[in-house]
Formats: C-alpha cells, sequence, structure tokens
C-alpha cells in the first residue's frame, strides 16, 4: 500500500504557511543580486539586520543562516527577532534535502561514496553504463533506475516510458541493466542520434564479451546493473536487434492522441502532452523489447511506469497531468529542474521557452492550464505567486555555495563584480538593464578592470569605457555585504522548490492519488535532488 508521507490537511496548512512566508520576503526573493549597487538593496533590509549581517565572515553566514543542520550557533551580536524568525522558517517549511547515505550541507563539494576511490567513475555502476556518462548523471540513472526498478516490481508493472530521454543513459540501464520495457521519448533529433551510436556501442561491447564468454543471445532478464565479473547466466535479450529511431510528425502524434482522449474520455491529455515536443517531433528510441506510448489506446494496453529526469520546465507538470488523465499510467516518478521555465498566468511565455510551430488554437489550449500553479488549493492562495526571479533563485545548489562560503573561496568575488558593472553599464547607458553578459571564464582571478574589459564588449559597450576607480574600490569593499545579501536571497530558494513540487503534490491529491517527495540524490553532487512519486490505487487502473 503507498501511503503519502502526510496528509491533505497538513499539505494545506504548509502551502498557506510557505505562501504567507514568501509573500513577505518577497521583495528578497524577486530582487537581483547585479542590482546591489544599482538598485541599493542592502538599504531595503532593515537597519537590525543590516547591524547583524555586514561585519560577517563567510563561515559566520554559512554557520548562523544557511546552514539547518547547525545546533550549536554563536552569535558576533545580538540578532533581531525578525531575522531569526525568517532563519527558522524557511528551515522548518522546506523539504529536507538530505538523501538517505547522502552527505550533510556543511561537507560542500563531497563526493558519493560509490567515486571515492575514482572520481570519474562510480564503483556500483558496469562500466558499460558508465561509458559517455559524467559521473553526476552516473550517480543519479543508478539511483533513480534502482527506485524505478522497485516500483515496477511492487506495481507488477514492466513497462516503462522515460520522457526527455536525452541521450539515452538513463533508457540503456533501465532496459539492459536493470531487464524493463523502455520507450525513451525526446524531441531533439541530434540528442535521438547520439542514443542510437551509445546503443549500438552497447550492444557491440555486448556481443563481444558474450562471444568470449560463450553466451549465446537468448532470453534473460538482464546484464546486471551493479560492476562485478560477468557470470555464465548474465545474458542479453535480442542482442541481434538494432537499436533504431522513428520519428512521428507532430500532426500525426496528435491524432493519435485524440484517439487516446476519446478512448479515456479526457478533457486535457492532449493539449499539455503537446509540450512535451517543443520542436514538433515526437521521437522515440527504442531499446531491446519496447513498448510504444501510442499503446495507451490500444485494444489490450499495458499499464507502465512514467519517469522523467530532470524534465525541464512545463514538461515535469505535463507528466504529472498525464499520469493523472491517463488510466494506463500506473505509476509516476518525477525529477524536476529549469523552474523558470514554468509558464504562470503572469508569465504564460517566459524567456527561454520555444514556442512550439502548432496553430494558434492548439497553442491556446495548451496555455490554459500552467505549470505553476497546478492545484486548485495554491491557485486560491493569496500571495501564491511566484516571480520569475524567484523561481530562478529556487535553481541555484546552496550546498555548493554553503562550501564555497566556508572555503572563503575567490568565486565569492563574482557577484560583486558583476555588480559593479551593472552600475557601470547603467550610468553609461540608462536605458539598459541587467543585460545577459556571456560568463566571462575565471572572472575571480582577474582584476576588476580586466574583468570589466572583457565583459562590457560583450553588452555592446566599448571595453575602454571610462569609470571612477576609487568608486569602483569603494563597492569592493563591500563585497561582504553582497555575500550577505545573496544568502538571504538563497535562504529563500528551497522554500520556492518546496512550494513549487507541494502544489504538485497537492495536484495529485485533489484528483484522489497519493504521493511522496523523495531526496533521492546526494544534494552536494545533484542539488536537484527530490522526485516525486506516486503510485495509483487499483481501482484507479481499470
Amino acid at each position: 500500500m503507498f501511503v503519502a508521507a502526510f496528509s491533505e490537511q497538513e499539505q494545506r496548512e504548509l502551502a498557506e504557511k510557505l505562501t504567507s512566508l514568501l509573500s513577505t520576503y518577497r521583495h528578497i526573493s524577486d530582487s537581483y543580486i547585479i542590482e546591489f549597487f544599482s538598485e541599493s538593496l542592502w538599504d531595503t533590509l532593515p537597519v537590525s539586520w543590516q547591524d547583524a549581517l555586514g561585519d560577517l565572515t563567510p563561515p559566520q553566514i554559512a554557520d548562523l543562516l544557511l546552514d539547518r543542520e547547525i545546533k550549536d550557533r554563536r552569535y558576533p551580536s545580538v540578532w533581531p527577532l525578525s531575522l531569526l524568525a525568517l532563519r527558522s522558517a524557511a528551515h522548518a517549511l522546506s523539504f529536507p534535502r538530505k538523501a538517505p547515505g547522502g552527505h550533510s550541507q556543511d561537507t560542500g563539494a563531497a563526493v558519493p561514496d560509490e567515486f571515492q576511490s575514482n572520481q570519474s567513475q562510480s564503483s556500483l555502476l558496469r562500466h558499460i553504463f558508465r561509458k559517455h556518462v559524467k559521473p553526476k548523471k552516473q550517480h543519479e540513472i543508478r539511483r533513480l533506475g534502482t527506485l524505478v526498478k522497485k516500483l515496477c516490481d511492487q506495481a507488477n508493472c514492466s513497462s516503462v516510458v522515460d520522457v526527455g530521454s536525452g541521450q539515452g543513459h538513463l533508457t540503456r540501464f533501465l532496459s539492459f541493466g536493470l531487464g524493463l520495457d523502455v520507450t525513451g521519448i525526446e524531441a531533439d533529433p541530434n540528442l535521438v542520434s547520439m542514443a542510437t551510436k551509445f546503443d549500438r556501442q552497447l550492444l557491440l561491447t555486448l556481443a563481444k564479451e558474450n562471444q568470449k564468454l560463450g553466451v549465446t543471445a537468448t532470453e534473460s532478464d538482464s546484464i546486471g546493473a551493479t560492476s562485478g565479473s560477468y557470470e555464465k547466466n548474465q545474458r542479453v535479450e535480442e542482442l541481434h536487434l538494432e537499436p533504431h529511431s522513428c520519428q512521428t510528425k507532430a500532426e500525426e502524434l496528435q491524432n493519435t492522441l485524440l484517439t487516446q482522449k476519446n478512448d479515456m474520455n479526457t478533457s486535457d491529455s492532449v493539449a499539455q502532452i503537446n509540450t512535451i515536443f517543443p520542436s514538433g517531433m515526437a521521437t522515440e528510441m527504442l531499446t531491446c523489447k519496447t513498448v510504444s506510448v501510442t499503446d495507451c489506446g490500444a485494444n489490450k494496453p499495458r499499464s507502465f511506469l512514467l519517469t522523467g529526469l530532470h524534465a525541464c520546465g512545463d514538461l515535469s507538470s505535463t507528466l504529472l497531468r498525464h499520469f493523472a488523465n491517463c488510466p494506463h499510467v500506473q505509476v509516476i516518478t518525477s525529477v524536476a529542474c529549469c523552474y523558470m521555465k514554468i509558464s504562470t498566468k503572469e508569465s504564460p511565455n517566459p524567456p527561454g521557452v520555444f514556442q512550439p510551430p502548432f496553430s494558434t488554437d492548439t497553442v491556446a489550449d495548451s496555455c490554459s492550464e500552467y505549470g505553476y500553479p497546478m492545484s486548485d488549493w495554491v491557485r486560491g492562495l493569496p500571495g501564491h505567486q511566484l516571480s520569475y526571479k524567484a523561481r530562478e533563485g529556487a535553481c541555484h545548489a546552496i550546498e555548493d555555495y554553503l562550501h564555497r562560503l566556508r572555503e572563503e573561496s575567490s568565486l565569492l568575488r563574482t557577484h560583486c563584480y558583476r555588480a559593479i558593472l551593472e552600475s557601470i553599464i547603467r550610468a553609461e547607458r540608462p536605458d539598459m538593464r541587467r543585460p545577459g553578459v556571456q560568463t566571462v571564464k575565471k572572472a575571480h582571478a582577474l582584476s576588476f578592470s580586466e574583468y570589466a574589459c572583457l565583459a562590457l564588449p560583450r553588452v555592446g559597450l566599448p571595453a575602454d569605457v571610462q569609470f571612477d576607480p576609487a568608486d569602483v574600490d569603494a563597492m569592493l569593499a563591500h563585497q561582504g555585504k553582497v555575500v550577505a545579501y545573496f544568502s538571504l536571497v538563497l535562504l529563500l530558494a528551497p522554500v520556492v522548490e518546496t512550494l513549487v513540487l507541494l502544489d504538485r503534490m497537492i495536484f495529485l491529491q485533489e484528483r484522489g492519488f497519493q504521493s511522496k517527495l523523495i531526496p533521492l540524490f546526494d544534494a552536494a553532487f545533484s542539488p536537484r535532488n527530490l522526485v516525486l512519486v506516486s503510485v495509483k490505487p487499483k481501482e484507479a487502473q481499470s
């Protein structure tokens, strides 16, 4: 029996507290650190807060403000109750991020135990699943894959649809490593091409190793997921099968889903599923035994688990709606990212999000339901709105910044440099606000003058723009205050993320589905580490 981590009433009460807290401190979560000097952000804080935070060292900021696990805090001065209350509320209301066996916040850049002997190769993953895969992704596919396999076993379901499958790393691990029937769906033809290439390489490697061991290509569950030598009973099913990709035009997919819609008698599955394929092209990457996602409308459809590893922006909310509407989706595991790309009523077309080339009516239908809020409850709460900046801030890695603070890293000066640059830009071009500046490599190792010479041309200004060195030195002297203010913004980041994910839990609860939020990955290694899991009750699967 799948039981929710906390009750519907507790979820709603938490949502109320989160929206109240974020409404109170919206001026902090909505602020841009690059405007620290140009908008006098420090002066927007209460004087008592300025006195408490202004002279703290970076390690003190880490211990006294950001690290929720510190028990014995020693203050160099008396802090105002309002600041203590903000810190306590932010820590208490945010979902825990520490994974079982994961590192504490104060370990900063430490890597999981599986990478202790070799920082680029997980000791818990077979070599064929590590090839072409970065350590962070190795960690993620192993943990998520293990969870997916466990849920499939519990739900008596062997089919998986991986949406946003990219280069197919998770798909291959689920299929070849864990013996599941997997369909990967990816919109980018270039990524599908890479996935197909890697599939062929894996099959060739397995064929050679099996040939050495005298193993024939007969049916077997899987080749094994973890490291270790091959055994005689480890085989790959259908080694002769060439992985291939088939592309379906968006119009054809839409017709298929319209049929599915009629079969399911639902109202919004087609409009929502359109956002899965922003390029107008649906691409299936098939490995080993496969089940097509279009089987959802077939006469004898198989139930399946729907998963998305770091499904960007509205893709995560789309998958949750599909889970709720399609009776054949039995389980969902959703790992979200890129909250700033979520559509809202206030920002239906967030910056940087590609709009699909469908008809005007289709786009209008797909925008009738936004990525946030999804639930009726949160939508009805006063102050529930989350700005683009607040959602962008929720994507920051608090564990990484804690490490920088404790190490008093020179990287901390980067925000101060950019804030000073913003002041110079506005003095030269008052109409230019927050222009995008392409990252200056190793900016922290440069003097400000060197940084400015490289950065100014990137916003269309000459490298020799004149500025007063004395003014720059005066602003550089306030680097500690820039760090302290940014830490306040970062304090609220997990609160924003919690509200976004809680809204999705309440959305499922409103439709009769219980859910859990699990800190699955080591947050110091993979910052977006929370996976939303929901399993339909048996009566909902008929």
